[in-house]
């Protein structure tokens, strides 16, 4: 679930060229994100490399706590998504194999898989309502449409024509983990298609990525709640932000196609600073690669990824982390800190 204005401001932060090294010794440098004004910050990691550069926990969290993913979880759906697209068995481009759509003169039929992907189906979903409970994602989320929400977000009539609105929406990624789950099994059975879909996420994702303590949320049908409910441990959200830098698992071993991992991280036709679930920041002068791509959640969950030339005048890769509890009039304030730290870490990669 994300605030109505889906984090925009991101966009807008930029790693700067000739930025001032941190003079932070290496356990003060998350402090910054622990200030009063962001809210409750609950945890914080930053990973240069590979390697645990700082770590902090507000009192009472620790490595042994599992944080709520809220929309962190549907980049992580987009990477099961490419693992299935890579074994042949979907399409980016042919009708998205949802039943409900194909019945003769259903235009839904038009929407693929890259529609769904890039939030742009043109489905009449409501992230946000006014007032509040009365949105879509609320609903199904939390009251009426516990039991079978893929049934609930499939069953919307269109609003636009696929394609031509970006509509950011999390019941269109519970759209996505239902055909994640129908490809890897015909039960209909909760618990058999739970077990299916979690067997596939942990081979093909968790396990290869070392996170191998997620906790993975489903609804009453079986169907994984892919756009919000899935829990990690700070260093499990690091291990899974990580495969957005190249892809590779903590051996070595690609985890994510680079085809798909570059698909991921291009920007959409309809919203430049979102590519397939994946947020996607742009150095303001040049325009060309992403500066930032990150998994951004409710009440600021941040799992940012990029590169650039560190304190030590060689290139790296960073990923910078901050989970917590923050209500949506400091958000502003939060990203502006994660910016800002981003910035100071390093110059951008020529």
């Amino acid at each position: 679930m994300q605030r109505k204005r889906a984090l925009f401001a991101i966009a807008a932060l930029t790693l700067a060229g000739g930025a001032t090294p941190l003079a932070a010794a290496p356990d003060d440098v998350l402090s910054p994100l622990f200030s009063p004004g962001l809210g409750e910050t609950r945890a914080a990691i930053l990973v240069e490399d590979g390697r645990v550069i700082a770590k902090r926990y507000a009192p009472g969290f620790s490595d042994t706590n599992r944080f709520i993913s809220w929309s962190t979880a549907k980049t992580m759906t987009a990477m099961l998504i490419g693992e299935l697209v890579s074994d042949g068995k979907l399409s980016l481009d042919a009708p998205a194999p949802v039943a409900e759509w194909q019945k003769p003169g259903d235009p839904r039929a038009a929407i693929t898989l890259r529609h769904l992907l890039h939030m742009a189906a043109g489905l009449k979903h409501t992230e946000v309502g006014d007032p509040v409970e009365a949105s879509d994602t609320n609903q199904v989320l939390f009251a009426s449409g516990t039991h079978s929400m893929a049934a609930r977000a499939i069953a919307q009539p269109l609003e636009a024509k696929p394609g031509a609105k970006f509509e950011y929406s999390s019941l269109t990624t519970i759209i996505l983990s239902e055909i994640i789950t129908r490809t890897l099994t015909e039960s209909r059975d909760a618990k058999t298609r739970a077990k299916a879909y979690r067997d596939f996420a942990f081979e093909r994702l968790y396990t290869p990525a070392g996170a191998t303590g997620v906790v993975l949320e489903f609804d009453g049908a079986g169907t994984q709640i892919g756009g919000s409910l899935i829990h990690l441990s700070l260093p499990d959200f690091a291990r899974v932000g990580a495969l957005l830098l190249d892809g590779r698992g903590p051996d070595g071993a690609q985890v994510i196609a680079p085809d798909w991992l570059a698909f991921m991280k291009t920007p959409s036709p309809r919203q430049p600073i979102y590519g397939g679930q994946t947020w996607l920041n742009r150095f303001a002068k040049t325009g060309k690669e992403p500066a930032i791509a990150s998994m951004n959640g409710h009440l600021g969950q941040y799992v940012l990824t990029f590169r650039g030339v560190g304190r030590d005048g060689k290139p790296h890769a960073y990923v910078l982390i901050r989970l917590g509890n923050t209500r949506q009039d400091r958000l502003d304030s939060v990203e502006q800190a994660m910016g800002t730290l981003a910035a100071e870490l390093v110059r951008p990669a020529p």
